[in-house]
């Protein structure tokens, strides 16, 4: 009973804590609400018309919502590129930010979920799917393992932060018998959703341009790219506007690893375009029209050698160590990093892999707007999970979220409002 009350305390904090806030918080979370209405609208009417509101068709029946599916795939695997420093090295400087890590990975779950949601025609009738009323066709088809891996992965990191968060909260040390095994585990996880993501790719005979088997490592390689991009830019705003401190050892430790990571994607991306190229067999079609077109069909063209320049500036700008240890090259090659994987693996990966079509049918796919509104939603959500668990996770870090034991009355615990004002770099929480 006492563990009950204890977290009901830990809970209701949490709600109140993250309705408060200053006016930079609030107009955020208006802008994320506008987003999310206005998506939330679209997929109404995608609802109610059919799935003909958007671009896709027979000829190109994976568009934008499945390329953002698994760009975010990347971003929630990339949790491990901390974890295992984290954890298994024990690393201080990026222990202090990995429980950052798998919040990002929890909203980029929650994100990927939903962006097969509305891909789904009907998704009312996604019950069909769910034992015991349903089937879900498990172990035979790839796309029940996907369903499997990506739950599982959300629960590992899901309950991994809970429990390091409510632990801090009350002032005591996590369990390691109990998150030591789960973290361990999650190591593997984050590897299995990107990779049997990939498998519902490669295994699809009658698309060559997907029929690869090195197409998981590239999704891997990839992946440990964009996540930590993005989690660059938020411990950056976290040093910035909060009292928490984040060493420059752990900032220019992930950009390093960056770098070896986009070596990797970049080497396997020229080694299948050598392969494709070198054997010009009738399969270089896709390739092709993803490089350079086919005849006047060259839409895609600006976007493949704009990745490739991404990733390229992304590489050099990370691999020396002057650049990623300046602030604003170091910004420039997250900001490459991000855009050049977004485009390789959302318009460079689902629509050349289906153009031609199997009839040899070019179709120039284009996102509508309704599909950018979904997708602006979908990513508002992300965005408001990851805000407000940030809005938890930081105060606790900081020790301005705690329980204390000697209140008594209605006051549950000691709850110190953030500050959002820029903080000295200099400046230690103990002397603050």
């Amino acid at each position: 009973m006492q563990r009950i009350q204890l977290f009901s305390r830990f809970f209701t904090g949490s709600v109140r804590l993250a309705l408060r806030g200053n006016a930079q918080y609030w107009s955020w979370l208006a802008l994320l609400a506008v987003l999310i209405v206005s998506g939330a609208l679209a997929f109404a009417r995608q609802l109610q018309i059919g799935l003909g509101v958007t671009a896709m068709r027979d000829q190109v029946s994976w568009g934008f919502y499945i390329g953002n599916f698994t760009f975010l795939v990347g971003v929630a695997a990339a949790a491990v590129v901390l974890v295992i420093p984290a954890y298994i090295y024990n690393w201080k400087p990026i222990r202090q930010i990995v429980v950052y890590g798998e919040l990002l990975a929890v909203s980029a779950i929650i994100m990927c979920l939903l962006f097969v949601t509305v891909d789904i025609g009907r998704p009312d009738r996604f019950w069909h799917l769910i034992p015991p009323w349903g089937r879900l066709n498990f172990p035979s088809s790839l796309l029940a393992w996907d369903v499997f891996v990506l739950n599982i992965y959300f629960l590992l990191n899901f309950g991994i932060v809970t429990h390091i968060l409510y632990r801090a909260f009350t002032d005591r040390p996590y369990a390691k018998r109990l998150v030591v095994p789960l973290v361990l585990l999650s190591i593997p996880m984050a590897v299995g959703i990107h990779t049997v993501t990939a498998f519902l790719f490669n295994g699809l005979a009658a698309r060559p341009y997907w029929n690869s088997s090195i197409l998981a490592p590239q999704f891997l390689a990839s992946a440990f790219c964009s996540g930590p991009a993005i989690l660059l830019f938020v411990l950056q705003i976290l040093r910035r506007f909060t009292r928490f401190e984040i060493q420059d050892q752990a900032i220019w430790k992930i950009a390093e690893l960056m770098a070896y990571a986009m070596f990797l994607n970049l080497f396997l991306h020229g080694a299948e375009a050598f392969k494709e190229y070198y054997s010009d067999t009738e399969h270089l079609l896709y390739t092709r029209y993803w490089y350079s077109g086919l005849g006047e069909h060259r839409a895609l063209v600006p976007y493949a050698w704009s990745a490739l320049g991404l990733n390229l500036l992304a590489f050099g700008l990370f691999i020396v160590p002057a650049t990623r240890r300046n602030t604003v090259t170091l910004n420039l090659g997250c900001l490459a990093t991000y855009a050049g994987v977004y485009i390789e693996k959302g318009m460079g990966l689902i629509i050349p892999g289906q153009t031609p079509d199997a009839l040899g049918e070019i179709y120039e796919y284009y996102p509508t707007l309704t599909e950018l509104r979904v997708a602006a939603g979908i990513f508002a959500v992300g965005f408001l999970a990851f805000t407000l668990m940030l809005k938890i996770a930081v105060p606790i870090a900081l020790g301005e979220f705690r329980l204390d034991r000697k209140a008594s009355g209605n006051v549950l615990e000691r709850l110190v409002a953030p500050r959002f004002s820029p903080a000295r770099p200099s400046a230690s929480p103990r002397t603050r």
